[in-house]
């Protein structure tokens, strides 16, 4: 017979095991598609697929970054209520604030890689309000929440996680689980997604890593490189405003590529309100301002700027941004 003293501490070890059983974290095994994601980065020279999957676990589904990707501002707001977001006194006056304490470098820079200085401090202006706010979420939630569990985009934010975990040590001045960054993955002063600092990063500053987030010299070359290798051409206009005749041809182009001559346009009736070569690829972009309908011939420069964001309202944006910067600079260094 066991004595009653074991039974009633027996039964309080099995009281004790349930109960840290039942308040332990629950385990979830990995999915199939995360098995086949971590055996692709592994074979393409990343982590070893063991260690992906570790890292993986640790990721969190976050419901706001799915809410957040099915309502982009360029989705949801005419061009008159999606300028005063981005075009503000205040955003102006940070960035000629922000481009008088850099002038040196962001200068040295602007003429190594041919692309405006004022450009470069409009895009780190509109992305991020010059550093100040590079994104709350954590890049490995946000990307995993996207690879698988959104359908719409999945092959895309897969290739940008995977990309993300073939960075390395060079292209990742921190570790993986501890970067932060936008709702859809893009991280730093210019919110570089990982597919763009594996191809178009710097590092100007030359200590051998690329911070875009600590490394003011890295994160302008980098921009300033991603204008360049997208073929932003020196010196040449970007946009100027058309006046349309009253029987103007309609045209509703489907994209910011220049499709048509200069010349072509104003034949159908759209005519420049500044002297541009009548030779020069170009197209239409019809904006609704506060006054209305808005007419804006639009050149090569202006499409390598939506390669950065294919939205032409965000490059609209970018481009008057960086034209009162440059007004703003040059007017606080007159004497």
């Amino acid at each position: 017979m066991i004595p009653a003293r074991f039974v009633l501490l027996a039964a309080i070890a099995l009281g004790h095991a349930a109960a840290s059983a039942a308040t332990a974290p629950k385990t979830t095994e990995p999915s199939a598609d995360q098995r086949a994601f971590a055996a692709e980065v592994a074979k393409e020279g990343g982590p070893s697929a063991e260690s992906v999957l570790t890292t993986l676990a640790g990721a969190k589904v976050q419901q706001s970054i799915l809410d957040a990707i099915a309502r982009p501002a360029e989705k949801t707001r005419e061009w008159k209520d999606y300028r005063p977001i981005f075009v503000t006194d205040k955003r102006v006056a940070d960035g000629v604030e922000f481009y008088r304490a850099n002038r040196a470098l962001l200068d040295r820079i602007g003429g190594e890689y041919g692309v405006p200085p004022e450009i470069i401090v409009a895009i780190i202006g509109v992305e991020t309000g010059y550093g100040r706010n590079t994104g709350k979420y954590r890049v490995l939630d946000a990307l995993s929440t996207l690879a698988f569990n959104y359908p719409p985009r999945a092959k895309f934010f897969r290739g940008e996680l995977k990309q993300l975990f073939l960075l390395g040590d060079k292209h990742l001045a921190y570790p993986i689980d501890e970067l932060k960054g936008s709702y859809a993955g893009a991280m730093g002063w210019g919110q570089f997604m990982p597919t763009s600092i594996a191809k178009w990063a710097k590092d100007e500053d030359g200590d051998g890593r690329i911070d875009l987030w600590n490394s003011l010299p890295d994160i302008c070359a980098s921009v300033a490189n991603y204008f360049a290798e997208h073929g932003w051409q020196t010196g040449q206009p970007v946009t100027v405003r058309a006046q349309p005749a009253g029987d103007a041809e309609p045209l509703s182009p489907e994209n910011s590529e220049p499709s048509y001559t200069l010349q072509q346009l104003e034949a159908w009736g759209y005519a420049p309100v500044e002297r541009v070569d009548a030779a020069t690829p170009s197209t239409l972009l019809k904006l609704q301002g506060e006054l209305g309908p808005e007419f804006w011939l639009t050149f090569k420069n202006f499409y390598v700027i939506t390669r950065y964001n294919k939205s032409p309202m965000y490059a609209m944006a970018v481009w008057q941004l960086s034209q009162a910067i440059a007004s703003g600079s040059a007017e606080a260094a007159a004497p």
